[in-house]
């Protein structure tokens, strides 16, 4: 069996090899029950997950027409990396396979904000969101985890409960990643709606306006998105290459076995 399984793990990944995104067939198979009861993954079946996660990031990636949206391929594979980990450690509970993508290296003019349904490779919105008052201008350029920074934090977030605050219907954040945006909550870091999200805005000003570290949204649009997002779902605020970020949440092997299992490329797991 294990012959068998080798030689189709090596034809699926020469086949990704030479596919592109359209045109690639979705894997298929199993690996062995035996290695279903393990927690990691190593030789045939580590390639055999590894092509499957690389043909899923290029397919849903081009189902939900993300490079149209000016979303990098690279920034979609770092979020679902830490998608899957957080799964794979039970972090992230939300029953649907929700994911938002903040991208911080792009212009506040810029829409940088998307949220896709992972499962069905399906863009559910992509909108403006603003930065923090001191991570810069247009661009973001400075980030903080720090109390009274008034700076946009990176990295991986849970979702949490909602509230009606001062903004109307807001969405707490539960940061998750050590060392860059673990005092959201006590930072009332959160997801609300803004006047200064606006096309208008933009027009007068050449920018968007900036807010004390939370990622506001468009008004109109900021409820719909929270009902969509809220209550356990991840969401990962990338920034630009000289913010030097980097996370255990990006670590590939207990990302590629969340990935499996959720796939149900496990078998019955004991």
């Amino acid at each position: 069996m294990t012959n068998v399984f080798t030689r189709f793990a090596g034809l699926l990944l020469t086949a990704l090899s030479l596919a592109t995104p359209v045109v690639a067939a979705p894997p298929t198979g199993r690996i062995p029950a035996t290695v279903a009861k393990t927690t990691r993954l190593s030789g045939p079946e580590k390639a055999f997950v590894m092509a499957a996660f690389e043909q899923h990031v290029a397919l849903s990636y081009a189902q939900a027409g993300l490079s149209a949206t000016g979303l990098p391929l690279d920034v979609y594979r770092r979020a679902l990396i830490g998608f899957y980990h957080l799964q794979q450690r039970g972090t992230a509970s939300a029953p649907t396979q929700v994911l938002s993508i903040i991208d911080f290296s792009r212009s506040s003019t810029q829409k940088r904000l998307w949220i896709l349904d992972v499962a069905k490779g399906k863009l559910l919105h992509h909108t403006l969101v603003a930065h923090g008052k001191y991570t810069g201008e247009d661009l973001a350029r400075n980030f903080s985890n720090r109390e009274g920074s008034e700076m946009s934090s990176l990295g991986f977030y849970v979702t949490g409960a909602t509230y009606q605050g001062k903004h109307g219907l807001s969405l707490k954040l539960h940061g998750v990643d050590a060392g860059y945006n673990t005092n959201a909550l006590s930072r009332a870091v959160v997801v609300h709606g803004a006047d200064y999200v606006s096309q208008q805005f933009i027009r007068q000003h050449g920018r968007l306006g900036r807010s004390q570290g939370c990622p506001a949204l468009p008004v109109e649009e900021t409820p719909a998105i929270i009902r969509t997002i809220k209550g356990g779902t991840v969401l990962f605020a990338n920034g630009p290459t000289q913010a030097g970020y980097r996370s255990n949440w990006l670590s590939l092997d207990p990302a590629l076995l969340g990935f499996a299992r959720s796939k149900g490329l496990l078998g019955q797991v004991g």
